[in-house]
């Protein structure tokens, strides 16, 4: 698995993929720093993705995990890849919840 890509939460809605670099860029070079977004609205969705040239420099970068970015607290930690199963439907549509009858 791939250790190089960072997942950043609890972002503020105002960070941009510039700030992702200058806060990140400290800690090595930087492939792609990228912050998601919602399709319809193109509002940020709060997290990102940040990935280096090395796993050494990602490592070290997990130094920012609880410091604040634009005035939030950042989360950082290895990007994991998500299973199929794990996409989900935001709790919509699936099966479970209450049933009516």
């Amino acid at each position: 698995m791939q250790r190089k890509k960072l997942f950043v939460g609890n972002l503020d809605f105002s960070v941009t993929d510039e700030d992702l670099m200058e806060a990140f860029s400290p800690f090595g070079t930087i492939e792609e720093a990228r912050v998601i977004t919602d399709h319809e609205s193109g509002r940020s969705r709060g997290f990102a993705f940040v990935t280096f040239s090395t796993e050494e420099s990602a490592e070290s970068a997990l130094t920012l995990d609880g410091q604040a970015l634009n005035g939030r607290d950042m989360r950082v930690s290895i990007a994991t890849e998500r299973s199929k199963n794990d996409r989900g439907n935001g709790g919509r549509g699936g099966p479970g919840g209450r049933k009516r009858f």
